[in-house]
């Protein structure tokens, strides 16, 4: 496997860096996001919805490439014993 290697590991280790580095300004308070200003009341009358647009769209797609890997090892494993 990639992960095994001194070399992947690094490589692994890297890109998740990157990753984290690059969504970083992202995750940053946007200005204009409807939030309480100065002078106003502490419970805003309507206040601003949570958008679970990114970050849950990744975790969902990362649970489902986790559960297929580990389907496919528990499958390739059933055929080792049953061969």
């Amino acid at each position: 496997m990639f992960c095994n290697s001194p070399f992947g590991r690094r490589a692994l280790l890297a890109a998740g860096l990157l990753l984290g580095a690059a969504t970083l300004p992202t995750a940053q308070a946007q200005p204009g996001s409807g939030g309480p200003g100065p002078g106003t009341p502490t419970t805003p009358t309507n206040p601003t919805d949570v958008p679970l647009d990114g970050g849950a769209s990744l975790l969902l797609a990362s649970g489902v490439g986790y559960g297929l890997a580990r389907l496919r090892q528990a499958r390739a494993a059933k055929k080792t014993v049953g061969a």
